[in-house]
């Protein structure tokens, strides 16, 4: 009994307002806009912003019960190196004790946000060599942290529940099977020699509602597989996560902070090719806010409360291979790293140059990403996956995993660039050019990610 006694005042210790057995949530929100003139993200070339059409932030929900935390942050950032998570987490745990090793730090891969200097060769033609973006790198783990502190300080007594919504009018496979019998990437809208899409999409979205014990909504967590570039321009935007999050705090109040989570989508986008407008811009990313918000606000009715009875975190440090190269691709990349602003230059000569260069710099090592879990009681999990991952590896984690609702997060804790899964290598075409990681890579994180899942579940 003195064991368990000492136990009990060790954790309430640890948690000083909190009370033995409370599940307790608080969510917050940091400005992370830079200023006018930071070069922006996403498009192959240096493109400087010049204003700023929404505010873009880092969103943090920190989950407790019984001394244990784990925190859940999305940026409004296009891409998440690994130095600024690692960055982000070292000042979390100083300030706030939470494990580092807890916090999942995801992007919702705006391409309307400013660039992070990374670790890879693109950085100069995006312009993260500039002094502007170098800054705003610098400060970016900083302000992550804030978020997650004033998450953690605004922690209360809550209530979980869960739904999966349906939307399938705005997200489309973005590979074609053609008449020639190639797979194209993104073919002209109409186009005659389109067969079908090689391959599916996610129409679930996932659905997490947290509020107090006296119905005050503290946050919601949506989790949905489409591309963020809709927007466009020069200005910085969250694109239609954006709009979504005010859409739906029009129904229940400001005080209700909306986390978008980013899901599988490394071929997923908005473009419907049967449809001859362009689709781009505010417009087009606020009538997809719009068609998310409407079968969200269908399914408040539909959401089921969950008991988050035990909140546990794994991680695993996944070794993947790097795709092939030689030396005459290296010798063809430095030759084309020479012309690349050259109108001649074909744009998957640049996507080509940027693979080989990033992989040659490696010198044979794997690639080294984390996927991790995070899971509250035995009905929600939290998959983080390193990178812009095909939506049939998402689909294969979400229908193998024992938990009633996975998110699956893409672009989280670093990235490495596009995932394609194993059947798509001899298909091609752009994302395939890309990869910087061999055919089977999907596949070993899919593995990982249903071994930690199980491991959790079982516990």
């Amino acid at each position: 009994m003195k064991q368990i006694f000492l136990l009990l005042v060790a954790l309430i210790a640890l948690t000083p307002n909190a009370v033995v057995g409370e599940f307790r949530v608080g969510a917050a929100a940091v400005v992370i806009t830079p200023p006018n003139g930071t070069p922006m993200a996403g498009y192959y070339r240096k493109r400087l912003s010049e204003g700023t059409l929404d505010e873009l932030y880092s969103k943090a929900v920190v989950f407790e019960r019984d001394g244990v935390k784990a925190a859940v942050v999305v940026c409004d950032i296009l891409t998440l190196p690994r130095h600024t998570i690692e960055s982000a987490r070292k000042l979390i745990e100083a300030q706030t004790g939470m494990r580092g090793e807890n916090v999942m730090i995801a992007a919702t891969h705006s391409h309307t946000s400013p660039v992070v200097s990374g670790e890879n060769t693109r950085d100069k033609l995006d312009g993260g060599d500039t002094e502007a973006a170098l800054k705003f790198t610098e400060n970016l783990p900083r302000l992550i942290a804030q978020s997650v502190v004033e998450a953690n300080q605004k922690l209360a007594p809550a209530r979980g529940s869960a739904t999966a919504a349906y939307e399938d009018g705005v997200s489309f496979n973005r590979r074609f099977w053609m008449r020639d019998g190639s797979v194209s990437w993104n073919p002209p809208k109409q186009d005659k020699s389109i067969i079908r899409p090689a391959g599916p999409i996610d129409p679930e979205v996932g659905f997490l509602y947290f509020d107090t014990p006296q119905a005050k909504p503290i946050t919601s967590v949506i989790n949905f597989a489409l591309h963020s570039d809709t927007t466009g321009g020069q200005k910085f935007s969250a694109d239609y996560m954006g709009h979504l999050s005010r859409l739906l705090a029009e129904y229940k109040g400001r005080e209700m902070l909306t986390l978008f989570a980013l899901g599988a989508c490394g071929n997923i986008n908005h473009r419907d090719i049967t449809w001859a407008d362009n689709q781009k811009g505010v417009a087009e990313s606020f009538r997809i806010a719009t068609s998310l918000a409407g079968a969200l606000n269908r399914s408040w009715g539909k959401l089921q409360p969950f008991e988050p009875a035990k909140i546990q975190v794994r991680s695993e440090i996944v070794k993947l291979p790097t795709a092939p190269i030689n030396d005459g691709d290296i010798v063809k990349a430095n030759e084309i790293l020479q012309r690349l602003t050259d109108p001649k230059t074909m744009f998957t000569e640049q996507v080509k140059t940027f693979q080989v260069l990033d992989i040659a710099a490696r010198r044979g090592q794997p690639l080294e990403v984390e996927v991790q879990v995070i899971a509250l009681g035995k009905d929600v999990a939290f998959v983080s996956l390193p990178g812009e991952v095909f939506v049939e590896l998402g689909l294969s984690i979400k229908q193998a995993s024992p938990f009633k609702h996975t998110f699956i997060v893409e672009l989280a804790n670093g990235s490495i660039g596009y995932i394609p899964n194993k059947s798509a290598y001899p298909e091609g075409n752009y994302e395939v050019i890309s990869a910087r990681c061999a055919a089977g890579s999907g596949e070993m994180l899919v593995s990982s990610a249903l071994k930690l899942l199980e491991d959790l579940y079982r516990q």
